[in-house]
């Protein structure tokens, strides 16, 4: 059976845990059937929103996760608690069943989790991935300080978006971290923190052309989709958290960093280095022993073609046609061939065994095993999407933005926006979504409050580096579960142990905004 699941089979058997989800579930319960014998069928809703009963789904759900530190229930909880507020208490049908139904998730099953397991189990199969970190490891690699930095060069390498480079950057240097004893927390932390960040400050990918059409007819000075990809590209200077954020990654990667946030981080580190151990005792890594245990067949040789096969595949199929079609053809809808990468590369993985000679049954058995051990993902990543279509339906952003808006003073404006970016993205799990909802609101607040360029760029970076805060702490957020996933690590010791760095840099970016515009505005 999956160890997530036996572990979470184990967690229900402990009393004190059963609990406190029970208790949970009960007053979420009591307080949607308040909700329905007050209001009759819903709470009034106004301007989009239901007040504060908007931000209960997402903010119950983040807090049972951090109490309980069982995701799946504290996910569920949230969604059943949604539908009360909305006056659609049948989530199933309202929600669940919408959501997985959707194209993204399709996506995501497809490319993150099946094509992403399957090609981590046929690498198990190959030893593919074995090869590699002992190559690497003669290389380059000494230790965990020199495997840690291999990590965030990676991170760079693979930038082309949030959850791209997690699959992407984990599934290269998992088998490298583990070797030298780099504990899941740090390696998951370290995956998540050159993700988003890397991929806004590195734009060479769908990023500027999805915020252009967002700021598009704003401001005066947006009056074409090149001039909001140009403004991008003249703002990154100014996104002030990706570059925090990038820089306090780097050193602690190379292990320079004056003091660790956060005693949970401080024991991972101690944990791994004096026992060799990369998990806590009792954590639920997010991928099981499918992922982890070598099964290569008898008489199998193992070699880097194994693994750098599929990894070229991959690169080239999902960077060269957009940087062909962007930077050569100049077109504003360049191709991005994700899925069709994911896909080849899992294809190309499998003819390479067989080529070499391990049989056909050998090599799907290799790849079903793949796809058992990110089940629980699968089950994880369904519930978040849900619940972000819940946020979506009770208007969490709205009521977060029409909170906020008022205070409009010109030195807090940009540091206001970024942590109300932060409380959003955190809140729903999703930059995207909250750019979606903050720009079209805070691009003509930053122009009527000072109608000058410099303070509007510092605005708008203020956006971009506060939704991927929220977005990379956020527990119900897809890149954060996918980190915790690619590198095998207990999703909630992911959340709990990178939350204090990730502050850091966002209250460091919030302190360069105030200087910036005292002194410069």
């Amino acid at each position: 059976m999956n160890k997530a699941f036996t572990a979470t089979i184990e967690k229900w058997s402990d009393p004190k845990t059963r609990r406190r989800i029970l208790y949970s579930l009960f007053i979420v319960l009591v307080i949607g059937a308040a909700i329905h014998y007050l209001s009759g069928e819903t709470l009034p809703e106004r301007d989009g929103h239901y007040g504060f009963w908007s931000v209960l789904p997402p903010l119950v759900a983040i807090l049972l996760a951090f109490w309980t530190r069982e995701v799946v229930t504290a996910l569920f909880t949230g969604i059943l608690l949604g539908g009360f507020i909305s006056g659609k208490p049948n989530i199933v049908r309202e929600f669940l069943i919408p959501s997985i139904g959707t194209e993204s998730f399709a996506l995501i099953l497809l490319v993150y989790l099946w094509a992403l397991g399957g090609l981590i189990g046929i690498w198990t199969c190959t030893g593919g991935a074995v090869a590699f970190a002992k190559t690497a490891s003669r290389l380059m690699v000494r230790g965990p300080r020199s495997a840690k930095f291999f990590t965030w060069i990676m991170g760079l390498i693979f930038h082309q978006g949030g959850t791209i480079s997690t699959v992407l950057t984990g599934a290269t240097v998992r088998p490298v971290a583990d070797r030298h004893k780099v504990s899941h927390e740090e390696l998951s932390y370290m995956v998540d923190s050159t993700a988003s960040p890397a991929a806004t400050i590195i734009p060479f990918n769908v990023w500027p052309i999805y915020v252009s059409g967002l700021v598009l007819g704003t401001v005066t000075i947006f009056e074409t989709s090149q001039d909001g990809i140009a403004f991008f590209f003249s703002s990154l200077p100014f996104n002030f958290y990706a570059i925090f954020a990038l820089l306090i990654t780097l050193l602690f990667a190379v292990e320079k960093l004056p003091w660790i946030p956060g005693k949970s981080m401080r024991e991972a580190i101690q944990r791994s280095r004096s026992t060799g151990k990369l998990d806590r005792r009792d954590a639920v890594p997010m991928a099981s022993g499918e992922l982890v245990d070598s099964k290569v067949p008898e008489g199998y040789r193992s070699g880097l073609i194994d693994f750098f096969g599929p990894i070229a595949v991959l690169l080239g199929l999902a960077v060269l046609p957009y940087i062909y079609t962007f930077f050569i053809l100049g077109s504003d809808d360049p191709t991005l061939l994700i899925a069709e990468a994911f896909v080849l590369a899992v294809l190309v993985g499998m003819g390479i065994a067989i080529m070499k000679g391990m049989t056909l049954k050998d090599v799907i058995g290799g790849f079903i095993d793949g796809c058992k051990g990110v089940t629980i993902g699968a089950i994880i990543l369904a519930l978040a999407v849900t619940l972000k279509e819940v946020a979506e339906a009770v208007g969490t952003a709205e009521y977060v933005v029409a909170l906020t808006r008022e205070l409009i003073l010109p030195a807090l404006l940009p540091g206001l926006l970024m942590a109300m970016c932060m409380l959003i993205a955190f809140s729903t799990g999703t930059s995207w979504g909250t750019y979606a909802v903050v720009f079209p609101i805070a691009m003509p607040l930053a122009w009527a409050v000072v109608p000058d360029v410099f303070f509007l760029q510092l605005c708008f970076a203020a956006v971009v580096g506060g939704s991927v805060f929220g977005d990379q702490c956020s527990p119900i957020s897809d890149t954060t579960i996918l980190s915790s996933l690619a590198t095998g690590c207990d999703l909630m010791d992911h959340v709990r142990t990178q939350f204090p760095l990730a502050l850091s840099a966002g209250l460091l970016a919030a302190i360069a905004y105030a200087a910036m515009v005292l002194v410069f505005v």
